[in-house]
């Protein structure tokens, strides 16, 4: 607001014109908003290109928008809910007509039963298909038995670790020609950045 003011005092100074001087404080406004919107695009792709590592470091809303973008890069259309009163549903996810609501649990120990308590109950108020919980680590006993019990799909970390992967894995570059030789197929896959299983980063 005070980069338009100056410009349109500024403008208007140097011209004596309303409209000039109009024109110059809407071009920085215009610039404002670019900015803004890039280093919203830049945050947003550093956030979905996160490894593991990151993502133990993060806090549970930043793990919910994350996960946002890793389910989005799986085709997924996904809304985050709202932080409060969200019973029990942190996600919800839709592809091909099927709603899953999901929980996410970024933990540093071992998810119990109670999260699967909630996003089954969540699945019923939000008239959900499927009921997921995501981790960055892994479940109890108790979880696990009351999960299968109830139909309720649990993604710990190694999984979370091969959803992440799927995203920062680089597609293979077409061959020019059919008839491409074995040898120039591994001096392509060679040049290839080979993706650490643990971190999710690149070697």
């Amino acid at each position: 607001m005070l980069l338009m003011l100056g410009a349109f005092i500024a403008t208007f100074s140097a011209t004596k014109s309303l409209g000039v001087a109009g024109f110059a404080a809407g071009m920085v406004f215009a610039a404002g908003l670019g900015i803004v919107f890039f280093i919203g695009m830049l945050k947003a792709e550093r956030l979905r290109l996160s490894g593991i590592a990151e993502v133990d470091k993060m806090d549970g809303h930043k793990f919910e928008h994350y996960l946002g973008h890793l389910f989005r890069s799986q085709g997924y259309h996904a809304e985050v809910t709202q932080a409060a009163g969200d019973f029990g549903v942190d996600l919800l996810l839709k592809k091909q007509g099927k709603k899953i609501a999901v929980q996410a649990k970024r933990y540093k120990g071992n998810v119990g039963l109670e999260a699967v308590q909630q996003v089954q109950a969540g699945k019923a108020h939000y008239g959900a298909s499927e009921a997921w919980v995501v981790t960055n680590n892994d479940y109890t006993d108790q979880a696990y038995t009351l999960a299968k019990s109830n139909g309720v799909r649990l993604i710990a970390r190694n999984e979370l670790i091969e959803l992440m992967l799927k995203i920062k894995t680089p597609k293979k570059p077409a061959s020019s020609s059919k008839g491409a030789t074995a040898k120039q197929t591994a001096a392509l896959s060679s040049k290839q950045d080979s993706i650490c299983d643990v971190c999710g980063g690149t070697i």
